[in-house]
């Protein structure tokens, strides 16, 4: 094992972004980290690279012999994969990220966490943001990079024993898929937050949940976790939800979306139990963004941030990468990027930017990439999420499904392909100036957006 004073971690599956994430804080931490990854490339190999933090192609049984004090595992290492194998062979220390960050950063903090199936990211970077603008200095680890921040984690630290300096406060978006290949529990179970947010819940991750019960009782074992000091924000339009906290509850509960809780109308005027508490000015689009602004304004005042100082932050918020984020425009042809992967998310995003632009033509482009999607589980919802859309395109490649089959409610308004640089010409040849081309992926995306805007000039 590492003989300096400085601990070490090797971590296996670094490139993800949470584990990408955790190996940031860990250096922040003052360890030493190294990692690995089957794919180490940019960006995030640049990021931690940067960090001074060594990367290595691939897992290696060689890598045993960097002798760190534990092996740090991302939920992405399976049996069969050869460093694990021999880690397991040789009887040496490996802890899952979750827990590692539980044990070693999180137990001594005012943990903030955000679950939900949707808008976990940009609640987060919206409470993290409402916290830091109020002086409060979170700490936060986010699936995404804040634009207010330009990281997507940061370690700040710990009070002093006297109570000067320093931040209590961590900011986490707290992820139900499972934490790793020794324990199915979802991530969030390990976090144990003061405060937690429960956005909305739906299906969603079919490879490796049942059903959405099997979702429920995951998001169950995250109340049981929560302090009776603490507080539950719960999205009261959401009946799974509310089926969550009747198994049981022994926290204080603030529901948003309906007029006996946190409430927000179409003029962004923000109630509290139909009181008045100020109004929302900001530029981020649609009814999800709006609830997302409740669930972190609620969260915000927990921690002890005035309402009216939360909706201050919110009007100089800047959304998280790759949320409606513009790429480029060309030809008058505007071409954005977006996460939305989930029919839900495909809908309610084609939704808002049809609310921005009025009549203007929309033409989404979209790659069904996510484990849930290339399941196919969802595939009979998606024409309509997209039906707010003129023209649709797919990207079909390594799909084991029939995207043309289940497109053909569409019409000729779908066009599938199982060629990226065939679709790219397709849309380039659809396209006219004034249009909006939306791609949504969860991925790279074989750098679609840099291509069709080339190819746009």
């Amino acid at each position: 094992m590492n003989t300096d004073k400085i601990p070490a971690i090797h971590i296996l599956g670094i490139c993800g972004t949470f584990m990408g994430g955790i190996a940031a804080l860990a250096k922040q931490a003052g360890h030493r980290v190294t990692g690995c990854d089957a794919n180490v490339y940019p960006p995030m190999s640049t990021q931690l690279e940067a960090q001074g933090i060594e990367l290595i192609e691939g897992f290696g049984v060689e890598q045993l012999d960097l002798k760190p004090d534990v092996f740090v595992i991302g939920n992405v290492v399976s049996r069969g994969n050869p460093l694990m194998e021999e880690i397991l062979n040789h009887n040496l220390p490996y802890i899952s990220g979750p827990q590692w960050l539980a044990q070693t950063i999180l137990h001594d903090r005012w943990v903030l966490a955000v679950a939900g199936t949707h808008g976990k990211t940009t609640t987060s970077a919206m409470l993290a943001w409402i916290l830091e603008y109020a002086g409060l200095s979170p700490s936060f680890l986010i699936g995404g990079v804040p634009q207010n921040f330009g990281i997507s984690a940061r370690l700040s630290s710990l009070p002093s024993p006297s109570g000067g300096g320093g931040s209590p406060f961590f900011v986490i978006e707290a992820d139900e898929y499972d934490t790793a290949f020794f324990d199915k529990r979802s991530k969030f179970v390990h976090y144990h937050p003061r405060t937690a947010i429960l956005n909305n819940l739906e299906f969603d991750h079919a490879d490796i949940f049942a059903d959405l019960n099997a979702i429920e009782t995951q998001f169950h074992h995250l109340v049981r976790t929560v302090p009776g000091n603490g507080l539950i924000v719960s999205n009261g339009c959401e009946a799974a939800l509310d089926r969550v906290l009747q198994c049981g509850c022994w926290t204080p509960v603030e529901r948003f979306g309906i007029d006996d809780g946190w409430q927000i109308d179409a003029g962004n005027r923000v109630t509290l139990r139909g009181e008045l508490q100020g109004t929302l000015n900001w530029e981020l689009l649609g009814k999800h963004n709006r609830q997302n602004a409740l669930a972190a304004l609620a969260a915000a005042r927990h921690a002890g941030v005035p309402i009216a100082q939360g909706l201050a932050a919110l009007g100089e918020f800047k959304n998280v990468k790759r949320r409606m984020e513009v790429r480029g425009i060309v030809n008058n042809i505007t071409v954005y990027d977006d996460f939305a992967h989930h029919p839900t998310a495909i809908a309610t995003t084609v939704g808002g930017l049809r609310h921005k632009i009025g009549s203007a033509r929309i033409l989404a482009v979209l790659e069904p990439r996510s484990n849930t999607m290339k399941l196919g589980v969802m595939k009979d919802a998606l024409p309509g999420s997209l039906k707010d859309a003129d023209l649709v395109f797919c990207y079909a490649g390594n799909l084991g499904w029939d995207a043309r089959g289940a497109l053909a409610p569409l019409g000729s308004k779908a066009i599938v392909e199982d060629d990226l640089g065939v679709l790219i010409e397709k849309i380039a040849a659809a396209a006219q100036p004034g249009d909006h081309i939306l791609v949504m992926s969860n991925g790279g995306f074989g750098g679609i957006h840099e291509k069709l805007l080339k190819r746009l000039a």
